[in-house]
């Protein structure tokens, strides 16, 4: 060979290595879907948790938000959306949006936020989920008892409580039937009352009210996260106590929460889209349960309405707001 011929040889190889290497450095990103229904607080959390396993968004790993808003009229077609774009992983922040993603695909990993991903068929048991859903049971049925002892303690000699729900939501129905149970058992009369968006929960406080009802109870929805400033003013108008399901929903004027800390719950969610990109099946990942659940009292608004809570259920309290 020419000496011409091999020098040009060899600049031909050099030229096709840097090649093989760019086409490495352009792998695609990972790409997951974030499905909610409007709540920034968990947005939030769940960001912090993919910060905490080392996701960087845009460096590597990229993230499709999808956010309904509060009345969730968009979400089948979201769900569509992140399933057509062929996403590594779907995080869903609540029951309804886990229903969403769940009714378009039974490949694509699910990560729930739900209040009971057994009872609404996400997953065979917490142990085994045995499917494509695995991710965080908030157990919003079975605390429903806990909540109406903590209301009756907080508010003595009451009898009639009223409750309101979010039929929309697909495991709403689990949090009334739990609520019935414990209110015969405590002798308390429970009067159920639907609540499907703002104007709704203004008509059931009016509702309880002209009921009698002696306090309030909001179970778990996405939906009366976001109004519960709303459903507090309201509530207050009225002389109603209130008691929530968020702790930080009682900065806001409602009286009791007790429930899962939905800020760590959230941010957990990060620990099985990390599992699920190492290449860990949905199936093999146990779907975990709340290692803590919060009260939170309002003094304010106890004091505002006349009540005097007893010490010692604010000695227990996480938090007390003076």
């Amino acid at each position: 060979m020419k000496r011409r011929e091999f020098i040009a040889a060899l600049s031909g190889m050099a030229i096709a290595r840097p090649s093989g290497l760019g086409a490495q450095q352009t792998r695609p990103l990972p790409r997951i879907g974030w499905l909610s229904i409007a709540n920034s607080r968990i947005e939030d959390a769940f960001r912090q948790g993919l910060r905490d396993f080392g996701y960087v968004e845009g460096q590597n790993l990229l993230v499709e938000y999808r956010s309904a808003g509060k009345t969730a009229g968009q979400l089948d077609g979201f769900a569509a959306e992140l399933v057509a774009l062929k996403v590594d992983a779907i995080a869903a922040n609540s029951s309804r949006t886990t229903r969403a993603a769940f009714d378009q695909t039974k490949t694509i990993p699910i990560v729930t936020l739900s209040t009971n991903p057994v009872g609404l068929g996400f997953v065979a048991s917490l142990a085994k989920p045995g499917g494509n859903v695995t991710g965080v049971s908030l157990l919003g049925p079975e605390v429903s008892g806990k909540r109406l002892q903590l209301l009756k303690q907080a508010v003595p000699g009451i009898t009639r409580v009223a409750v309101i729900w979010n039929p929309d939501d697909p495991a709403a129905h689990f949090s009334v039937e739990e609520s019935q149970t414990a209110a015969a058992a405590l002798g308390l009369k429970l009067q159920v009352l639907e609540g499907r968006d703002a104007d709704a929960i203004d008509g059931a406080l009016q509702a309880a009210m002209n009921a009698q009802a002696e306090a309030v109870v909001l179970l778990p929805t996405p939906l009366f996260d976001g109004l519960a400033e709303r459903i507090a003013g309201l509530a207050m108008r009225r002389r109603l106590p209130t008691l929530f399901f968020d702790r930080e929903a009682v900065k806001t004027g409602i009286l009791i929460s007790y429930g899962a800390d939905l800020y760590a719950a959230s941010r957990r969610q990060a620990y099985f889209i990390d599992r699920i990109l190492k290449g860990t099946k949905p199936a093999d990942l146990p779907v975990e349960q709340p290692a803590k659940f919060e009260l939170a009292i309002n003094q304010k608004t106890a004091k505002a309405l006349g009540l005097n809570v007893p010490e010692s259920l604010l000695a227990s309290a996480d938090e007390v707001i003076e």
